[in-house]
């Protein structure tokens, strides 16, 4: 089969960043979506506007939270299938999972609009910045079972060796996207109502093209007469739950980010915020990219018990990252000034608070990358458990406590070291549960 002469190429880093980098171009593309809108709705509305973008994130981040859990367990649990060569079972659950995804995703627009009123009403917001929140959530949720397959289909095309597709409807979402953004808002002025649908278009590229793809039997992975078995949505949903609790316990760290920022500086903290994330979620996605990348190779050699394989691939693994830390966090610092400035003007009180903000945060760019390969690699090897644990002390106790403790004692500057602090304590963590699993796995 096509599928196993690519699995069965030497771990080579030539091999493997044919696997990684269409896809981390593709998760730098889709971390692009969320950075255009900010950028047209910056400079053609205002920096309120922009504020408003974030404040809908947590809502936004529990929309899409059950499906990046069953897309990334799902993907695991049917890659593992795969190696042992029961690509029929594998195929009737994928099928199983996708309509899951769908009807989840139906259930989680209708919560959506239920919620979005009472989390707003709750933020003491301007009248302004809370007509902008209900504004671009609204049109949002509009989207949410084409960005739930965009999720999924995103996977599994790469998982099907067809990473390059994923990245061409990634590239053409983007570009889409940013056409729209420019016609909604500037040509119909739409505000920032146009930013969210141009969004959502752009996301939809991928679930047609995956619909289309899928329906073709010739193809890896395609769509059959599924098969209800429990057991492999417990599977997916225990293997996936780190991501989920990820895309949760973010959400829950940015209104935390967000009310702390609205006590000690107001809106334009919030604004000032907002810049930084892009920055951080724009590295990120290097690091999402190749983790997903890898993440059928690293599932697929687990299934097939071949620890050879999978002991190389985590080193060249560890290399790539180590390397890929050491340049963004150099680019972010040195190229600061001319990052927040497509953002807010020097004259914007956003500008200076989001200059210091960015430059006390790319110390982060150092430890982000090896969390988040090691919360992957867990997932990829079905212990999801072990990938919980990791990401959620990542993402909420450790942010927990260094949100609650660094403001109180530093001001404004608190708040920044925050990001820091808690993903070198979250590196310590990665690095003990490395180890203790070396042996079980192998690598």
């Amino acid at each position: 089969m096509q599928a196993q002469n690519a699995y069965e190429k030497p771990v080579t880093l030539k091999n493997i960043l044919k696997f990684a980098v269409p896809t981390i171009a593709m998760s730098v593309f889709m971390s692009f979506y969320t950075m255009v809108d900010g950028l047209f709705v910056s400079n053609l509305i205002g920096t309120a506007a922009l504020s408003a973008i974030n404040l809908t994130a947590p809502i936004i981040q529990l929309v899409t939270a059950i499906s990046t859990m069953l897309a990334t367990g799902g993907s695991a649990v049917i890659m593992k299938k795969m190696g042992a060569h029961r690509q029929e079972e594998a195929r009737e659950d994928f099928t199983f999972l996708i309509l899951v995804n769908v009807l989840a995703g139906l259930f989680m627009c209708g919560l959506g609009y239920l919620m979005m009123d009472r989390i707003f009403a709750g933020m003491s917001l301007s009248a302004q910045v809370a007509g902008y929140c209900r504004d671009y959530i609204s049109r949002y949720l509009l989207f949410t079972v084409p960005i739930l397959l965009m999720n999924n289909f995103t996977l599994y095309l790469i998982a099907s060796e067809k990473a390059a597709l994923s990245l061409f409807c990634s590239v053409t979402g983007g570009v889409l996207n940013i056409v729209l953004d420019y016609v909604l808002i500037a040509g119909f002025r739409m505000g920032i109502s146009g930013a969210a649908i141009a969004t959502g278009l752009g996301y939809s590229v991928t679930a047609v093209v995956g619909l289309f793809v899928f329906s073709q039997k010739k193809n890896l992975l395609h769509f059959q007469k599924p098969a209800f078995r429990f057991r492999v949505l417990c599977s997916a949903a225990t293997n996936g739950c780190s991501e989920m609790a990820t895309a949760l316990v973010t959400g829950i760290i940015t209104m935390m980010f967000n009310w702390t920022m609205l006590r000690y500086v107001g809106e334009d903290g919030v604004a000032a915020v907002t810049i930084i994330m892009y920055v951080l979620m724009f590295v990120s996605s290097l690091y999402s990219g190749y983790t997903y990348g890898v993440a059928p190779m690293i599932s697929f050699y687990y299934g097939e018990q071949n620890r050879e394989k999978l002991k190389k691939l985590i080193s060249i693994s560890r290399k790539v990252i180590a390397s890929l830390s050491v340049l963004t966090a150099a680019a972010s610092f040195l190229l600061t000034g001319p990052l927040v400035s497509v953002f807010a003007r020097p004259d914007n009180p956003v500008y200076n608070l989001a200059i210091t903000g960015n430059r006390i945060c790319t110390v982060a760019l150092f430890f982000i990358g090896f969390n988040i390969f090691a919360s992957g690699m867990f997932t990829a090897l079905s212990n999801g458990v072990v990938s919980a644990i990791l990401a959620f002390s990542r993402s909420f106790v450790f942010m927990l406590i260094t949100m609650l403790a660094l403001p109180l004692l530093l001001g404004v500057n608190g708040i920044w070291l925050a990001t820091p602090a808690a993903e070198l304590m979250a590196l310590g963590l990665a690095v003990f549960l490395f180890r203790k699993y070396k042996g079980r796995y192998g690598y």
